[in-house]
């Protein structure tokens, strides 16, 4: 059976910070993986300020009860295999610390970033990503979820650095809502990096993949350098329940899901 990483329940959130976190002791495995594409590699680590946001691409994956072990470091290797493909500026999966939702559960997550939509599209329709999803993601996992989007600015890095917390959220606004409502919500996960000095990178924006988004619209992704950092954060109640407070009236569901970057070892070394 695959081992829980969640340590106890939590409350449903309405903001990436707006949670109180346990102390966790996991420690992201190795996993093998091919060399750095050559568009990441000529993008090289940082990005200027005038350089176009990437676009931002996740994947929630939830794998069976039981599933062998062994078939989920397949996963993981294939998936981790696909930071070698041209398009690929930034790419990494493994298991994910929790999943924080009145609904949905998940395992594992990947992130990736790629210059443009065409870029990400490229990569989507590749033999060697079709290969994977069909021969070692499908067989294995009960449910799946993508939400892709342009980040609303460049990060510093392209890269996060292995060890580092990440921190995703999906908003589901409310019906009928306009482009008000949609903008203030976005403002507020903006001001997130401001408000929090524990925060080393926030990205957010709206979903443009709607097929396997099951209905949430807004994502945001929050890098920290570990999971002490994001626990700190957490902790500052007072500024976590002021930006709960602005957009509650707006939201319709929330899924937060932590993650560690896995360290990545070169192909030769052994799972």
């Amino acid at each position: 059976m695959i081992p829980s990483l969640r340590s106890r329940a939590h409350v449903l959130p309405s903001l990436p910070l707006a949670f109180s976190h346990p102390t966790l002791s996991f420690r992201p495995s190795s996993l093998s993986v091919k060399p750095l594409s050559a568009a990441a590699a000529a993008a090289g680590p940082t990005m200027s300020a005038s350089a176009a946001p990437p676009v931002e691409h996740i994947v929630l994956f939830k794998v069976k009860e039981g599933t062998d072990p062994s078939r989920v470091g397949a996963m993981l290797a294939g998936l981790n295999g696909l930071v070698s493909l041209d398009q690929v500026l930034h790419l990494a999966a493994g298991p994910v610390l929790q999943t924080r939702s009145s609904l949905f559960s998940f395992t594992h997550m990947l992130h990736s970033r790629y210059r443009t939509k065409d870029d990400l599209a490229a990569y989507s329709a590749h033999p060697s990503h079709m290969g994977v999803v069909k021969e070692s993601v499908l067989p294995i996992c009960d449910d799946i979820m993508a939400v892709d989007w342009v980040a609303d600015r460049a990060p510093e890095a392209l890269a996060v650095p292995p060890g580092s917390a990440v921190k995703v959220s999906f908003l589901k606004l409310k019906e009928g809502l306009g482009d008000a409502a949609k903008g203030e919500v976005l403002g507020v996960i903006q001001g997130i990096k401001d408000g929090f000095a524990q925060v080393e990178q926030v990205t957010c924006g709206e979903n443009f993949s709607p097929a396997r988004a099951k209905g949430f619209s807004i994502a945001s992704l929050a890098v920290f350098k570990s999971v002490e950092e994001m626990e700190a954060a957490a902790a500052d109640e007072e500024a976590v329940n002021s930006r709960k407070e602005k957009v509650r009236e707006y939201l319709d569901g929330v899924i937060v899901v932590d993650y560690v970057v896995p360290e990545l070892q070169p192909a030769s070394a052994s799972l």
